[in-house]
């Protein structure tokens, strides 16, 4: 008896423990979306917050110098696809006319990619846009073009379908968002997730259902006016 007493007492020990570092683990990472920095971007259908991670710092300080710059000052979101997500940055956009194809603008460099287990396309993630694998193997982002995911919510069998024909394996994490919130979680590992909004999901919403033309461009404009780093 006074054995399994013992027995006993070391698996409760064990547990709490484990559980302990667990919730550790969880505040941690909490604490550090935080402490990123927050932007707030204006836009002509209303005004969006986001949060840039502290642990993604070449994506994070690239978008501050490009608001500091005021880069994306008057560019338009100019692809757009309801359920999916909505992009912009591209610095073509600024004058481009009625009807023209955009998405190959660029500053003329890229970012190394910043891949995190804990950063995935849930709704509402900020992520960075880049070309295929073809011509960018190493997978680096655009020096400007980010997109915001909208995405849906998913089913756990639409993820074990994902998990088997994309090779990919969501965490407790992911499978919690993608079928509570949604998000677009096939390109997960792909792209480089370096925030998300935290206020203004609904505008993310309108831009996305706007009407748009075959090459997913808004029929109206919807600009950027201006973006800033809040204090």
């Amino acid at each position: 008896m006074h054995q399994q007493m013992k027995k006993f007492s070391f698996l409760a020990i064990f547990l709490l423990t484990a559980v302990s570092v667990f919730s550790q683990r969880i505040a941690n990472q909490t604490k550090e979306r935080e402490s990123g920095v927050r932007v707030e971007m204006r836009t002509t259908m209303g005004n969006i917050t986001l949060l840039l991670y502290n642990d993604t710092p070449r994506h994070r300080d690239n978008f501050i110098k490009l608001v500091n710059e005021n880069v994306y000052e008057g560019l338009l979101f100019h692809r757009v696809i309801d359920r999916f997500m909505v992009q912009a940055g591209d610095p073509k956009s600024k004058d481009a006319k009625p009807g023209t194809m955009l998405g190959d603008g660029t500053l003329g460099y890229t970012i190394p990619a910043e891949f995190l287990p804990n950063h995935f396309h849930k709704r509402g993630a900020l992520c960075a846009a880049r070309q295929g694998d073809q011509v960018n193997p190493r997978k680096e982002s655009s020096s400007c073009q980010f997109y915001i995911a909208q995405g849906q919510v998913w089913s756990e069998a639409d993820l074990n379908m994902m998990e088997q024909r994309f090779g990919k394996k969501f965490s407790p994490e992911q499978r919690k968002a993608y079928t509570t919130v949604g998000g677009t979680p096939h390109l997960d590992g792909d792209y480089t997730v370096f925030g998300e909004v935290l206020k203004g999901m609904e505008v993310v919403d309108k831009i996305a259902a706007a009407p748009r033309d075959k090459f997913d461009r808004p029929l109206e404009d919807i600009r950027i006016i201006s973006v800033k780093i809040l204090k």
